[in-house]
């Protein structure tokens, strides 16, 4: 990134600036629950296997009805109607996140010259102290 990737381009004023930087933001903030889907994804799989081994385990126990029952009834079972959460993750993907990221992108691009974030490069500029070196614009700049 170079500076000139950071500056607000000719015609944008301070109010578009903002608005695309609150969009921006709800984006990652997509980001932040998208991850935490793939946690669930993962964490439910992860307890799905363990469930598996704990019904083998109580087979190995005697407890062949108990095992039996949890195989039938939970190992494998679909967390909502339907869906495994393989199938849930892909539908937040295709029916929301992927749709909200494009549209984000193309107001950037409208807008912004497809710059990303004007509104915290803003903010660095207002915060930091010239001339110091951990306050530099950016990597290897000498201002």
């Amino acid at each position: 990134m170079t500076h000139d990737e950071h500056s607000i381009p000719p015609g944008a004023d301070e109010a578009t600036v903002d608005a695309v930087g609150k969009l921006s933001e709800a984006l990652e903030t997509t980001e932040r629950a998208r991850g935490h889907l793939y946690s669930f994804h993962q964490l439910t799989g992860q307890a799905d296997l363990q469930l598996g081994e704990a019904a083998r385990m109580l087979r190995e126990a005697g407890h062949e009805e108990e095992a039996a029952g949890l195989e039938t009834e939970i190992v494998g079972r679909n967390v909502i109607p339907g869906h495994w959460t393989f199938q849930i993750v892909e539908a937040y993907d295709d029916t929301y996140h992927r749709p909200f990221s494009e549209a984000e992108k193309q107001v950037r691009e409208r807008l912004l010259g497809g710059r990303r974030h004007l509104h915290e490069a803003e903010m660095k500029r207002r915060r930091r102290t010239p001339g110091h070196p951990d306050h530099t614009m950016g990597p290897g700049a000498q201002d």
